[in-house]
């Protein structure tokens, strides 16, 4: 659970009377946490689930569109939309029925489902890419690319923005030292082994001198990045950034992989599709299927043949590419159906009409309270940041961040019937969010800058 860090934070006395609020409004929700501490570490069945800024941990009863309700009864106009996971909201009708369909013909055979071919089209028409693998999540997506990236090429460093968000990848998991620039373990990851510095360079986003640096002596395999920075707030790339880092990728024979699963809710087909961006690996995960676990990875025909190479010439036995579990008939027809039936065009326009009302609303809200925070909003996802401007690295969110505020914020609409992101402010609009909803935080938004400290 976060926390208010400091007693004499002006924020304090508010925080305190926040978190009774939510101890008296959620009796049975703070009843299961209890009754689930005796088989759950921690009482939840991920760990994740408690990092709220919450003083216990909100157990849902239902999720339908971008409604929740909590085991309270309490319903929330979900903005948070598990982070991403739900992006076109909780439940879409065509995603549920054809997980019903399948469900009664089978599960999962580790054998193509005869709608392999209309998905493989699908993807290929969507996102720009010809062909495709599958995974189960977006970590083991990002795994198996880096494994491919490293075989093709023969190189062993892999490079990273510092600040950036791949999921589980221990390859990922470093930190950049500011003064030296040098990788470092992360310290909050557990059970490390491996130093990670011999084989991940980090660098600072929006740096193409660094970039063109870390790439000039041949070493480096891939460049895995987000196409912003989605995990310190929302951090856009500068106006011409990806075109030139694209080009030094290329003269420095390093391939570009593009993890896309946070930043597809920019447009239809994602950020790289709708910028005209040729990366040699795509990968998307979470929002993929419509909120089943799932994740795919597209890459060239060039990239292509060359996997099939590396594939052919290595022994007979486990790639380490891979579970059972991929590409099951499940997750193949949820797959189908998002496709086909939610990312389309249509589907974004509803989004990015939401999205752009709530920016000019907080901002309008903003200037009027001439408080200095900005908004930062990449399609249908923004970030409500604690600081006078956008971010352009990491290092500027650790320099300007305001964790406190950003917790109480969090608390206070949630106690009030609106869910934000946990671990920073990201909203996010999906195809069910309608103006009431929108109107509805900026209510709960009036409500918190009335009763903020200047």
């Amino acid at each position: 659970m976060s926390d208010i860090s400091s007693t004499s934070s002006p924020l304090a006395p508010l925080f305190e009377a926040e978190r009774q609020r939510f101890l008296a409004s959620h009796p049975r929700s703070l009843a299961l946490s209890t009754e689930s501490q005796a088989h759950f570490l921690f009482g939840v069945p991920l760990h994740w689930m408690r990092d709220w800024p919450t003083p216990g941990t909100l157990f849902v009863q239902q999720a339908q569109g971008v409604q929740l309700t909590c085991a309270d009864g309490h319903r929330y106009a979900d903005f948070c939309l598990g982070d991403t996971g739900a992006m076109f909201g909780h439940s879409p009708a065509p995603v549920a029925e054809a997980i019903a369909r399948q469900a009664a013909q089978g599960l999962t055979c580790m054998l193509p489902a005869v709608d392999t071919p209309a998905v493989g089209r699908m993807l290929s028409e969507r996102f720009g890419l010809p062909v495709w693998q599958m995974a189960m999540t977006a970590s083991d997506a990002n795994r198996f690319v880096l494994r491919w990236a490293r075989a093709v090429t023969q190189r062993p460093q892999l490079l990273v923005f510092d600040g950036c968000y791949h999921g589980a990848v221990d390859d990922t998991l470093v930190d950049r030292d500011p003064s030296t620039g040098q990788t470092l373990p992360r310290a909050s990851v557990l059970g490390q082994v491996h130093n990670h510095a011999a084989y991940t360079r980090v660098i600072p986003f929006n740096d193409l001198a660094a970039l063109e640096a870390a790439l000039s002596d041949g070493q480096v395999a891939a460049l895995l990045a987000e196409p912003a920075l989605t995990n310190f707030g929302l951090v856009p790339p500068d106006a011409g950034f990806w075109p030139a880092a694209q080009a030094l990728c290329r003269r420095h024979g390093t391939l570009l992989i593009m993890d896309e699963t946070h930043t597809i809710s920019t447009a239809p087909g994602g950020y790289a599709h709708a910028h005209r961006l040729e990366p040699d690996f795509l990968v998307m995960g979470k929002a993929i299927a419509g909120g089943l676990p799932c994740a795919v990875y597209g890459f060239s025909a060039d990239m292509a043949q060359r996997m099939r190479a590396v594939k052919e010439q290595a022994p007979e036995g486990h790639s380490g590419i891979g579970t059972t579990l991929t590409a099951n008939a499940l997750t193949l027809a949820a797959l189908a159906a998002a496709l086909e039936h939610l990312h389309t065009p249509a589907t974004y326009a509803h989004m990015l009409q939401q999205a752009e009302a709530l920016e000019q609303g907080l901002m309008q809200r903003i200037r009027a309270h001439q408080r200095p925070w900005t908004v930062t909003r990449l399609g249908a996802r923004m970030e409500l940041q604690f600081m006078a401007t956008t971010p352009r690295q990491a290092d500027d969110v650790r320099q300007h961040g305001q964790p406190d505020w950003e917790a109480f914020t969090h608390l206070f609409m949630l106690n009030r019937g609106v869910l934000l992101t946990p671990f920073h402010s990201m909203m996010l609009c999906s195809p069910a969010t309608q103006d009431s909803d929108v109107q509805r935080l900026l209510q709960v938004f009036d409500e918190l800058l009335a009763v903020l400290p200047s």
